[in-house]
């Protein structure tokens, strides 16, 4: 079979620039590493209770600023969808915090019914959802910083994520559905059985036409958005896949599991692009959402001698 033309430039730009790069970002496990708009900034959130941004410079980043105030472990984080500033950050205290980088200060802290766990911003940043380990999903106010809705659920509720034409949220569970529903007030639309297993996570490409989803099964599934049908799986994983992210132009998926190498794959084929060697499972991979660049963290690697430098460290592949 004939390597596609990108695939072939993509595997040139990897070989050439093939070695991960480690930042020190914090003093525990980090959980959560994503972009702002702009790609300017990446942020990190940890297990120590803090989050980190940092600057993206030519060929590394540069620690601008560390964010404390949670009093737990600091579990998901995001950036606004259009406002390269802020981003707010899910924590087991019951809290969330929205963060000014401008202003290193947080600018607002919501209380929840409970350990939040994940969160994501609207596409349109007027909303802000966030679920807790009793699978409560709250809706607030992005602007008001008050809760507009709450939803129990009667599964366990994995990963969330509006849809981005902002009209449709999706959830992922542990009985490897991916339920849809109507934005606030929430009305389900639809289930689908997605996996034989717990379904794990969600991304929608930046392009609109596909959704991934992730699995205890060790299979990733893609979807087309309009006919919710699955158009193909990614089957290289040996271990429940835990993360993916797409690239800006769509055309590549990465996803990471307790295997010790990152999956690219080419989303249209399915075809292996790359592997990125770990040497600990990973928890948060992002593509930058700009250029061919993958920020990712790992497990700290347990009882080796060099666990201590290894600990809390975000990484970048595909740095000159």
């Amino acid at each position: 079979m004939a390597v596609s033309p990108y695939v072939q430039a993509m595997q040139e730009l990897f070989r050439a620039n093939t070695r991960s790069r480690e930042f020190p970002a914090h003093g525990a496990k980090v959980h959560s590493v994503a972009w702002s708009c702009c790609g300017r900034r990446l942020a990190s959130g940890s297990f120590d209770k803090t989050a980190s941004v940092f600057l993206l410079e030519k060929d590394r980043l540069v620690k601008e600023n560390n964010y404390r105030g949670h009093g737990d472990s600091v579990d998901q984080l995001c950036w606004h969808p259009s406002n390269p500033d802020l981003f707010v950050t899910a924590s087991g205290d019951k809290t969330i915090r929205i963060w000014d980088v401008r202003t290193t200060k947080c600018i607002a802290t919501v209380n929840t019914k409970g350990e939040n766990i994940n969160i994501c911003w609207s596409p349109d940043g007027q909303t802000i959802a966030v679920g807790n380990k009793d699978d409560v999903v709250t809706f607030i106010d992005a602007k008001t910083h008050r809760s507009k809705a709450e939803e129990q659920f009667k599964f366990e509720v994995n990963e969330i994520s509006w849809n981005n034409d902002n009209n449709m949220f999706f959830l992922t569970n542990g009985n490897g559905c991916i339920n849809i529903l109507r934005q606030v007030p929430l009305k389900p639309i639809q289930s689908i059985n997605a996996h034989p297993s717990n379904c794990i996570c969600i991304k929608f490409d930046p392009m609109g036409k596909y959704f991934a989803t992730g699995s205890a099964d060790a299979l990733v599934s893609l979807w087309d958005v309009d006919e919710l049908v699955c158009v193909r799986c990614f089957s290289r994983l040996d271990w429940p896949v835990r993360t993916l992210s797409f690239s800006h132009d769509g055309k590549m998926l990465a996803s990471a599991s307790e295997d010790h190498f990152i999956d690219i794959a080419e989303v249209e084929t399915g075809e292996k692009l790359w592997e990125v060697q770990c040497e600990s499972p990973t928890f948060t991979v992002a593509w930058h959402p700009k250029r061919p660049l993958l920020a990712f963290a790992c497990d700290d690697k347990d009882g080796k001698y060099d666990s201590s430098r290894e600990a809390g460290t975000v990484k970048l592949f595909g740095l000159p």
